[in-house]
């Protein structure tokens, strides 16, 4: 059995101004804050001699890999990201950064902004831009029909407000 894993399609390289806030803010919590107490924590428990029964030291140094891990990937896709700061020219329309709300055929509302892969929140009513919904309602106008097909069948909404700004 192989360990090969084919790999995962890159998200787009779009972001909100507060989402390259949030990871610039994790990768300076990793690297100047967690990174130098984990080191401190594996530097004591190596000068307590036999490693290989030390807690302290196996799971710091797994930390340490965690930590440069996710430095590595947040450092390279901080370059690679677009930040979009301003709204489109044609604000009637749904583009990045909007805020849409629907209407489904319950009559129930729900409004999402559309944002980057490395931001989506659910619970926090951001979309990834990538996700079928957001794919299904780029480019749309208000009052306009949207349908989803999804796992679960055809969904159906309405759009009843456009805005670029919370």
């Amino acid at each position: 059995m192989s360990r090969y894993r084919p790999p995962r399609r890159r998200g787009s390289a779009y972001i909100t101004p507060e989402g390259e806030r949030v990871l610039r803010q994790e990768l300076h919590q990793l690297w100047k804050v967690e990174r130098p107490q984990v080191t401190d924590v594996v530097h004591e428990a190596a000068k307590n001699g036999d490693r290989s029964e030390n807690g302290d030291y196996i799971y710091g140094k797994r930390r340490l890999r965690e930590i440069d891990s996710r430095v590595r990937f947040l450092s390279k896709r901080l370059e690679e990201l677009t930040v979009v700061d301003r709204a489109p020219a044609d604000t009637g329309k749904v583009f990045f950064g909007a805020w849409v709300t629907l209407e489904d055929d319950d009559g129930k509302e729900r409004c999402y902004r559309i944002v980057g892969p490395d931001e989506f929140d659910l619970a926090a009513g951001k979309l990834s831009m990538d996700s079928p919904l957001a794919r299904a309602l780029l480019g749309k106008r208000l009052d306009d029909e949207v349908v989803v097909h999804s796992p679960a069948g055809e969904q159906g909404y309405y759009i009843t407000a456009i805005r670029y700004s919370r």
